[in-house]
């Protein structure tokens, strides 16, 4: 053999892989016509069964813990559950003894559900445990307030809802969109999705307050300052994730956005605080410099990127 056995059985892998040179690919080859032993050894490399014994054994043991581990879950799970329960049962009896009927018990009870939404939940829940927190976190607080706003008779909860709504939006929505079963939903459309969310919520939020202030003049002033505000944010947000340009002419941009949009609110605060001047509600900008000139400089900054990324382009 003109081949030395130790030489081939070094490139015998790379020969099964398909990853040699042509050269040593024919000298292996020729070697192999006339070698049975490294043909053998060849035929051993070729058979997967024992990779697909030791794959499906390893998938036997994660799924073997796997099971374990959500068995416990639940065991504890059950245990905080039935701990939580006495608290309840202690309040029903407590309030039935009385002679009040059931009224505070279902504030505690709704209490405690809020408490079990992020101990509980978790544990007992084997997909998706982070959306189905969140989600049952936000029911079970919306439960609450709407408990005590009947126990108290207030009319309250819709102002109270909704701006807990939109503060736990603010806070859970980055998370929910990276989560199943929503980001397979919205895929790469995560910020957008994270905006509309909050713009919905600000919204709702903004008209609860005004039909619980019950004053039609409320709307023209919060709109005329609030809207601007978002449409600033959802300026930004367009600029940031959508044009092509350097860091320099988004910057410009953002400033120059926000300039016009802050001059949009100079002109409708004043015509808004007009149609309510009758309420005793004035209206003052608190800005000392004219909107429009951060406008003019946010397109100056925005013109002195663009030119600078044009050189660095031409150069390269």
């Amino acid at each position: 053999m003109k081949y030395n056995c130790d030489l081939i059985s070094d490139l015998l892998p790379l020969y099964k892989d398909e990853i040699c040179s042509e050269a040593s690919r024919k000298i292996v080859e020729e070697h192999l016509a006339e070698c049975p032993d490294c043909k053998k050894m060849l035929n051993s490399l070729n058979d997967v069964t024992i990779d697909e014994k030791i794959v499906k054994e390893k998938e036997e043991v994660i799924g073997t813990q796997a099971k374990f581990f959500k068995r416990k879950s639940a065991l504890a799970g059950s245990i905080i559950g039935l701990i939580f329960s006495i608290p309840i049962l202690v309040c029903l009896i407590v309030n039935l003894a009385t002679g009040a009927g059931l009224t505070w018990f279902f504030i505690v009870l709704a209490g405690i559900l809020v408490a079990a939404s992020v101990i509980i939940v978790p544990l007992m829940v084997r997909e998706n445990k982070m959306f189905m927190t969140m989600a049952s976190f936000t029911a079970s607080v919306m439960l609450l307030l709407g408990v005590i706003c009947i126990y108290s008779g207030g009319n309250w909860f819709f102002v109270t809802a909704s701006a807990t709504l939109f503060g736990l939006t603010v806070l859970f929505a980055p998370f929910i969109v990276s989560r199943r079963p929503v980001n397979a939903y919205i895929k790469n459309r995560k910020g957008l999705a994270i905006m509309c969310a909050y713009t919905a919520t600000f919204v709702l939020m903004m008209l609860a307050i005004g039909f619980y202030a019950g004053m039609k003049e409320f709307f023209p002033m919060a709109f005329a300052v609030s809207m601007p505000l978002v449409g600033i944010a959802w300026a930004m947000f367009a600029i940031i994730r959508y044009l092509r340009f350097n860091a320099c002419v988004k910057t410009g941009l953002c400033i120059a956005s926000a300039g016009a949009l802050t001059s949009l609110i100079s002109v409708l605060g004043p015509a808004a605080e007009a149609s309510i001047s009758r309420t005793g509600v004035t209206y003052s900008s608190g800005v000392s410099v004219p909107p429009l000139t951060f406008v003019v400089i946010g397109l100056v900054i925005a013109g002195i990127g663009f030119l600078v990324g044009k050189n660095k382009g031409g150069k390269k």
